[in-house]
């Protein structure tokens, strides 16, 4: 059986369990660890809510809109190579050295992109910090499963995303003011001083409480090599792809046939078998988290490029129109983190999925000028709801059904399908976006359709649409996320 294949959890050794306590994450036993990686967890969604609020002037003042795609989808596209190699050495030599690592070069590529003078360097930056991305969040997966009980990883999933509120409010409303008083590249380069905060607090709680391998006596396993292969294929695949997306021309026809040729091998040797048959148990859970991030990810990078070019919206009021998402992102994981819904689990993933898509699907309609812009606040809100439902539980799920030494390998399985749906799906979106002339959306200082700039609201539609379509594959699949018992098999 390889370490993907999915497996009902064993019971771990005794060396292995967390030792049992009283009390929820902020117990004195847990209080320094949870908070070091909450502040990751902040790290992450500050950055997150401040750059995409910043990204469109970025885009517009390096004269490369026609590559704001590819702005986003760099990130997740080396994020790919990151999570493999972070899940090989997590189990190799526990998660200390990759979240360590993983944070220096997430700082690393904010340095890179706010000194960037063209849109290309700009993009090598972003491609850093997914790489450090990829590492930091495999390595807090790891975490998760070695320091807290079973009965807490609801809590610290649910504290994950609640960590996402303060951000969602306070990022858009700080990007938004430094990008139009002192410029964009004071965003990228102001994050990397949190940095400090995770350093100072996680590290040293995670090597109290979860560093080393699983078993400390056995020899080191080594690096599997064919897999790290495949992960550099599966990130070149996906960045050949993204770039014939952009390019449009014939000849993108040759990069999109080298990028498929990696891709699919890759990915069947990565992701549990039967994932893309939607197969029940943990291949289904692995496939709904790519389904569900894919689609709302694809859909979330264009809403304040449309609020910008459409509507006229200043950078600040564009990103917080978003801000309410994560008040209620939090929200759903906070449902789902208690245990008397864990029966109704199942079904509120099912419910959360056709909110996504509902919220998708009525995004395009403040494209209409007499329809307020305060709609999408609350249809977002909305789809935030639901992806705290659907994202917080698959993490449980995945956790529940891993054995402890396949903790490493199946969190970068659930990684892996999100990051690479982003890719994927934000690669068609932005090709979609750009051949009905998206690229022009942004040209010359006034960007708002009124003040002169280019109107293309059929690039939008095109892009949320189909991504809306696909959130509905979602709530299929989350129909899926449990073996039948054995009794119903055999009827």
């Amino acid at each position: 059986m390889s370490a993907l294949e999915p497996r009902v959890s064993q019971t771990p050794s005794s060396e292995q369990d967390p030792v049992p306590t009283q009390g929820g994450i902020l117990a004195s036993a847990y209080r320094t660890l949870s908070i070091g990686m909450i502040s990751c967890i902040f790290l992450i969604a500050f950055e997150a809510t401040a750059v995409g609020t910043a990204m469109p002037v970025a885009a517009r003042e390096l004269d490369g809109v026609g590559l704001y795609a590819f702005a986003f989808s760099a990130y997740f596209t080396t994020s790919l190579f990151g999570m493999v190699l972070s899940g090989q050495w997590c189990d190799r030599q526990g998660p200390l050295r990759p979240l360590a690592v993983g944070i220096g070069g997430f700082a690393a590529g904010l340095v890179c992109s706010g000194t960037a003078s063209l849109m290309g360097v700009f993009v090598l930056g972003r491609a850093v910090q997914g790489f450090g991305g990829g590492l930091v969040i495999v390595a807090l997966y790891v975490v998760v499963s070695r320091a807290y009980e079973e009965r807490l990883r609801p809590a610290i999933m649910a504290a994950f995303a609640a960590s996402w509120v303060v951000p969602s409010i306070v990022g858009p409303l700080a990007a938004g003011t430094v990008t139009e008083h002192l410029g964009w590249r004071w965003v990228f380069l102001g994050i990397p001083v949190m940095v400090v905060v995770p350093l100072a607090v996680a590290l040293p709680a995670i090597r109290r409480s979860a560093s080393g391998p699983v078993d400390p006596e056995a020899p080191p396993a080594a690096f599997d090599r064919r897999r790290i292969r495949l992960a550099l294929g599966i990130s070149v695949g996906a960045g050949l792809l993204q770039y014939a997306a952009q390019d449009l021309r014939w000849l993108s026809l040759l990069p999109a046939a080298a990028g498929a040729g990696l891709l699919v091998p890759a990915v069947l040797g990565l992701l549990p078998r039967g994932t893309y048959r939607a197969r029940r148990g943990l291949p289904a859970v692995v496939l709904l988290r790519g389904v569900a991030a894919g689609s709302f990810i694809a859909a979330e990078s264009f809403v304040p490029l449309m609020l910008v070019t459409q509507r006229g919206l200043s950078p600040t009021l564009a990103g917080f129109s978003l801000a309410l998402g994560g008040v209620t992102w939090a929200g759903g994981s906070w449902i789902q983190s208690k245990g008397r819904v864990a029966p109704y689990r199942e079904r509120l993933m099912v419910l959360g999925m056709v909110m996504v898509a509902a919220a998708i699907a009525g995004a395009p309609a403040v494209l209409v000028p007499w329809v307020p812009v305060w709609t999408l606040a609350l249809a977002w809100g909305v789809g935030c709801l639901g992806m705290g439902l659907v994202i917080g539980s698959t993490s449980v799920l995945l956790l529940k059904l891993s054995a402890p030494e396949e903790a490493g390998a199946n969190s970068a399985a659930l990684q892996i399908s999100d990051a690479l749906a982003n890719v994927v799906l934000l690669a068609a979106g932005g090709a979609a976006f750009a051949a009905l002339g998206g690229g022009a959306v942004g040209a010359g200082h006034a960007v708002s359709a009124a003040a002169g700039g280019a109107s293309h609201p059929a690039a939008f539609v095109v892009v949320f649409l189909p991504m809306s379509a696909v959130a509905l594959v979602g709530a299929w699949v989350a129909t899926r996320l449990h073996e039948r018992p054995a009794a119903a098999k055999s009827g």
